[in-house]
């Protein structure tokens, strides 16, 4: 048998998962549900070592021996023999949101469980695991312990505040299926210091190991569970006079419809749609930690394919192959389905910003464009004008091409209607400053305003034909005109306006270039070959080369490379299922099949070509279906009773981990990119403020060698294809047999997307140092004198006295300790050569009577009690009167 002993990550509670591996094809595994305490653990397996030694007594043959240690379990897995567990080993911390970390899987481990004695071996076996490895899961997967990544922050966030009331009474019904009864020992005896806290289930579009995890899903305690998200996570941080605020961007890839370039097009039978990618930015203050008592906001847009049955033909080996439509579908079936899955999740308006080509010479794109006005008119018809589907057509490559139009002014035209009309969330009211001075742009903003904040309502769908390019930058464009808002909302900017070429837009737009070089790579096989600098031409001559280079790498990885790649994503995500006397993976002519559903059976219910959306959720427009309080909604949630001082819900420990030994350079916050460090001109005098518009050339980065490009630095990219990754948490075993998975974790010593850069000659480095400190004059205005005075020349020698005097106590107490008993030290004495006023004791200033009953009216005027006014007190104010009215 394996054991699997999970622990919490103060290593104060464990679970014990027995499996067993006599069964050959079969995946058998026990959870007991019983929290173990440290000593119970190790008693547990004291006695399993024991009783499985070959001789009693026999120290030599350990019955019990560490396979492996891990962070957490992606799934299990059968091909043609019996089941895999894989598991990660190695893990990279990413984000903070909240205190809730977030964390990259830099390595995994496939163990097989069968034992050898009963293994059935089959000749194909290693061929599909071959496949199944494909999927390098150490390239941007992510997953989180205590955040549901699946969900936006907006969703995580109003369910917290749903009422709880209405759910205890689902407690009782669930309380078999995901309670545990060990669990609730103790929490009625503690009279009303329990607390409730809710966990919704994972939204299952933007789980990758869905499948993987079915097989234990309904036997293992729901802690087991860990689920992963496909796409891409960055966290930098913006000091705005030393006030650090978070800037997150966080991508799901969509797990229906999954796979690469030419091979995946438009949309399924079920309305899920190719290259379709969630993409959320958070902000938030990082001083205050906690949801309950922090500020946060959020934006979401939408990336994926035309929704059309439409394919490219790869098989004539062109740059561009020609576009054909495979299905006609006058009643936009595929479409209503999509867009009722948009309505569902994200609520009215839904705005479509379709950037194809409008005027080609030879049909192309623009046969998209047909199509797609044709099925968005029609699903108009049913809808409420109120909440009908916005569509914007913009052809962004004619606009690049003149010379007379400037693309991201356009493009910032757009993004600012769009943010109007959506709206953004924030969990804090306004604040109080912009009720009194309000802006124009302000009062104009669209969404839901609740008493607890904004909420978002609706969501900008972005489209070209591969969604790469184009599209990120409008996304960019529409993501830097919502962080605005964001930024004014948390009162960190007076207008909620930002510019190009200062310190917070640089950040940004180095987190949307990381983000479209990861997205593209995973879809297209290579890096962005148009950027937001192309888009502004002001990128260097340099450039045009590498564009060129980036061109043919997406051509190679298209023509050769992407069939396997759509393979493995198809074993991976469970699309194809291996099974004894059907056809193999590799033999399928095709995989349309497997991907359109309702070419195997035939439907058994109709959808309505009027009423196309889900019932319900037009009721509740423009709120998303999703977020609303209904009796569908709360089947999701699971409702748990936790003591208030229970672990598990204490966020302080969560994050701060005091029972670890860590130091400040390992620490995750002083890691991340930084607006300070990374973007701020290291120049004497100059304004601190990331919101000042700074010199094309002045950069905290240029300075640091002078390079035009950021791709010839070391700050090159850490996406799938870039430099190697830097350090990152490994699961080290240690001597013990009972603390597996309890390693202590290594808070990622790099940052998550750029290195610091390197400076090879230590006379730049003192250089550069001295260009950072700022003289006296700058910094506060005067010139503060060369020669101390004698009175700070006394106090200096006074401090120098006791610290020397500190040094004899320390070096005293050290042999008192060894005659008397420790509780004596602590009686402290002065040990300075003064009678008062030194470090332990101080001499309390003396107050004068009239102060003190000056002080005592004070009091009394706050109890209600005034003082009547004497002689004094009128005369005062009769002088008072004249000089200030007569």
């Amino acid at each position: 048998r394996y054991f699997l002993v999970g622990s919490n990550p103060a290593e104060t509670k464990y679970r014990v998962l027995k499996i067993d591996r006599t069964e050959p094809k079969d995946l058998v595994i026990i959870d007991d549900k019983h929290v173990y305490t440290q000593q119970e653990v190790r008693e547990l397996l004291g006695r399993l070592d024991l009783g499985n030694r070959t001789k009693i007594g026999q120290k030599g043959s350990s019955g019990l021996s560490r396979a492996v240690s891990a962070f957490g379990i992606v799934g299990f897995v059968r091909f043609l023999e019996g089941y895999y567990i894989v598991l990660i080993t190695k893990r990279r911390k990413m984000a903070d949101i909240g205190g809730h970390a977030i964390y990259k899987i830099e390595d995994t481990n496939m163990i097989y469980i069968p034992n050898d004695s009963v293994r059935v071996t089959h000749p194909d076996e290693a061929r599909y695991l071959r496949i199944f490895q494909n999927v390098d899961l150490s390239s941007n997967f992510y997953f989180s312990y205590s955040y549901d990544l699946s969900h936006s922050l907006q969703y995580n966030l109003t369910v917290l505040r749903m009422p709880l009331e209405t759910l205890k009474t689902e407690t009782t019904q669930t309380r078999q299926e995901s309670f545990d009864i060990f669990e609730d020992e103790g929490l009625s005896t503690q009279g009303g210091s329990g607390v409730f806290g809710i966990c919704s289930k994972p939204y299952e579009k933007y789980v990758w190991n869905g499948k993987l995890l079915e097989a234990v899903r309904n036997t293992v305690h729901g802690d087991w569970l860990l689920y992963i998200i496909h796409g891409f996570c960055g966290q930098s941080k913006l000091l705005i006079y030393g006030r650090p605020i978070y800037v997150t961007l966080i991508a799901r890839r969509s797990s229906k419809f999954a796979g690469t370039r030419f091979l995946k097009r438009g949309a399924n039978c079920e309305g899920d749609v190719a290259n379709e990618v969630e993409t959320e930015q958070i902000l938030y203050d990082a001083s205050v930690m906690s949801f309950s008592a922090g500020s946060y906001s959020s934006y979401v847009q939408v990336r994926g394919s035309v929704p059309l049955y439409w394919s490219q033909d790869i098989s004539t080996m062109m740059p561009k192959p020609p576009i054909t439509l495979d299905q006609a579908d006058p009643f936009a079936h595929v479409a209503a389905l999509h867009f009722d899955q948009m309505l569902q999740r994200f609520g009215s308006p839904i705005i479509i910003l379709n950037l194809v080509k409008e005027r080609e010479k030879r049909k192309h794109e623009r046969i998209l464009s047909e199509e797609l006005v044709a099925a968005v008119t029609y699903l108009n018809q049913f809808l409420p004008p109120e909440h009908a589907i916005i569509y914007i057509p913009w052809d962004m490559a004619k606009y690049t091409k003149s010379k007379l139009c400037n693309v991201l002014d356009r493009l910032n035209v757009i993004a600012e209607s769009v943010v109007k009309k959506t709206g953004f969330f924030v969990n804090r009211p306004d604040s109080y400053c912009s009720i009194l001075r309000p802006d124009e742009k302000w009062n104009e903003l669209g969404g839901c305003v609740v008493s607890t904040g904004r909420l978002q309502t609706g969501v900008l769908r972005t489209n070209c034909v591969d969604c790469l390019d184009r599209t990120n930058t409008a996304q960019f464009m529409v993501g830097k005109c919502a962080l605005a808002y964001q930024l004014y909302s948390l009162g960190l900017i007076d207008k909620p306006n930002l510019q190009f070429d200062t310190d917070a837009v640089r950040l940004f737009e180095e987190l949307y270039e990381d983000h479209g070089d990861t997205l593209s790579l995973q879809y297209g096989g290579s890096q962005l070959v148009h950027r937001v600098k192309t888009y502004r031409k002001i990128a260097p001559w340099t450039q045009h080369s590498k564009d060129i280079m980036q061109t043919l790498s997406r051509y190679y990885s298209n023509a050769f490379s992407d069939a396997d790649r759509q393979d493995s994503i198809n074993l991976f995500l469970g699309v194809f299922k291996p099974s004894e006397g059907k056809p193999h993976l590799w033999e399928l002519p095709t995989d349309f099949y497997l991907h359109h559903k309702n070419t195997l059976s035939l439907s058994q219910t109709r959808q309505s070509y009027t009423y196309w959306w889900t019932t319900g959720v037009l009721k509740h427009l423009p709120l998303p279906f999703d977020e609303v309080t209904c009796a569908e909604n709360r089947r999701k949630l699971t409702v748990k009773k936790f003591h208030k001082y229970e672990e598990e819900i204490d966020i302080h420990t969560e994050f701060f981990r005091p029972y670890e030994l860590s130091s400040f350079d390992e620490t995750f916050c002083l890691a991340m990119t930084n607006s300070t460090r990374d973007f701020m001109p290291k120049n004497v005098g100059i304004d601190p403020s990331p919101f000042t518009v700074r010199k094309p050339d002045e950069t905290g980065k240029s300075v640091l060698g002078n390079k035009n490009n950021r791709e010839e630095t070391v700050l090159q990219r850490k996406t799938a294809a870039s430099a190697p990754p830097p350090p990152s948490e490994e699961a080290v075993s240690s001597s013990s047999e009972d603390d597996s998975g309890t390693d202590k974790e290594d808070e990622g010593a790099v940052s998550q997307r750029s290195t610091p850069v390197k400076v090879t000659d230590t006379g730049d480095n003192t250089k550069i140092t001295e260009n950072v400190v700022q003289s006296t004059k700058d910094v506060y205005g005067v010139n503060l004198s060369d020669i101390p005075s004698e009175d700070d020349l006394a106090i200096h020698a006074r401090y120098v006295q006791l610290g020397q005097s500190q040094h004899k106590q320390d070096k005293g107490s050290q042999q008192f300790c060894s005659k008397h008993n420790l509780d004596r030290v602590i009686n402290l004495i002065p040990i300075s050569s003064f009678s008062q006023d030194n470090i332990y004791e101080v001499q309390p200033p003396r107050v004068d009577r009239k102060s003190i009953e000056i002080f005592h009216a004070h009091i009394q005027a706050g109890r209600g009690n005034m003082q009547p006014l004497g002689k004094e007190d009128f005369l005062m104010y009769r002088e008072y009167i004249r000089n200030r009215y007569m």
